[in-house]
């Protein structure tokens, strides 16, 4: 059976209730919720949410969501998306990075993987204060998708190369998931 998705994006001033608010439309609309991210930044709440449904229960919940983003004062988009094409020869791994906080670390990371036409799949960062000393530390985590015909070796020399000019402790380790 062919699969239908909806991507929702929405971004708010955080309150108590919009999971469950959002949540209940959803499901009250027939679809389901396949996938998602949520997160409090600033003092805005943000989340994204992959929806699965008939086409019609997605129709109906995008009728509904202007409604619903008004009462929540929330913005919200929406899309119609495809199922994810298969890994093929991907492997996923994990990075991990931190850092004393300074510009950049994001962006030389990001750079490092396009070019070697590495997909990030998944990223968070974090920033937060170092305890006793409180020094602004920088911390990410991300997924990337590795080609399997990639020498991960090298990859792996090269990205601790590129770690150790930036003063970036790191870790590149295949997923666990």
């Amino acid at each position: 059976m062919h699969k239908n998705f909806l991507v929702i994006s929405a971004l708010g001033e955080d309150h108590s209730g919009i999971i469950k608010d959002l949540s209940g439309l959803i499901t009250e609309t027939g679809c389901s919720i396949e996938d998602s991210r949520m997160s409090v930044l600033g003092g805005d709440f943000a989340v994204m949410l992959l929806c699965e449904g008939r086409w019609n229960e997605l129709a109906k919940l995008e009728a509904a969501l202007p409604g619903a983003g008004r009462r929540l004062g929330l913005q919200l988009h929406t899309r119609r998306t495809t199922p994810r094409p298969p890994a093929g020869n991907l492997l996923p791994y994990t990075v991990e990075v931190i850092s004393i906080d300074h510009p950049g670390i994001v962006h030389n990371l990001a750079t490092f993987f396009a070019s070697r036409e590495i997909n990030i799949r998944d990223m968070a960062t974090t920033r937060y204060a170092a305890a006793h000393t409180n020094t602004p530390m920088f911390q990410v985590q991300m997924t990337v998708d590795v080609s399997a015909t990639l020498h991960i070796a090298r990859l792996r020399e090269e990205f601790m190369e590129l770690c150790d000019q930036l003063n970036l402790d790191a870790i590149i380790e295949p997923s666990k998931v």
